[in-house]
């Protein structure tokens, strides 16, 4: 059963041009001098549920400092967080954010950000972008770096724009809206 998934994606990832292994990077990166450039922009929505039975993101650290700190200085959390079309919780899941964000800020309640959007649907099915970066949460818009991507995003490079819709103060729960501009080849 398990050679069958193995050798099934696969064809898959052939089939969508994202044939992975040492040998077919090496190829990928011959033909890169000749490669043109692109630029994608993406749109989703990031339910981070920290709180309830459906909890997406988790406590797994905080400093000794953290419950008396006006900014939750030192709280990492770690993340698997639905990416969906829509905001509403029941909207169509095209990935997940993966990683870990903590408080990382004295003055202000800021996020260092170190996530990999992976995207589980459509065209982007099996790719990913990492973002690393200050997420100042209280901001209206926040502005973080795409530091990389792997999959059709290989070399990816550009800027994810945060904003939160929704959140709840007695369960920290939030949606934010994420607009991603990034170039690849």
């Amino acid at each position: 059963m398990l050679c069958s998934l193995v050798i099934f994606t696969a064809a898959v990832q052939e089939a969508a041009g994202l044939i992975k292994g040492p040998e077919a990077v090496e190829k990928w990166f011959e033909k890169l001098p000749q490669a043109k450039e692109k630029v994608t922009k993406l749109h989703f929505y990031f339910h981070d549920t920290v709180s309830g039975k459906n909890s997406t993101a988790f406590v797994v650290a905080q400093s000794n400092i953290t419950s008396t700190s006006p900014t939750f200085f030192g709280l990492v959390n770690v993340a698997d967080d639905p990416l969906t079309i829509g905001p509403e919780s029941e909207s169509k899941i095209v990935g997940r954010a993966q990683g870990i964000y903590g408080t990382a800020s004295l003055e202000e309640i800021a996020l260092l950000m170190t996530l990999n959007f992976v995207f589980t649907d459509g065209k982007y099915n099996g790719s990913t972008l990492s973002v690393l970066g200050h997420n100042p949460i209280l901001h209206k818009y926040r502005e973080m770096p795409i530091v990389g991507g792997s999959g059709v995003f290989r070399l990816a490079r550009g800027i994810a724009t945060a904003q939160t819709v929704w959140y709840n103060r007695s369960s920290n729960n939030a949606v934010v809206e994420y607009t991603v501009m990034v170039l690849h080849y």
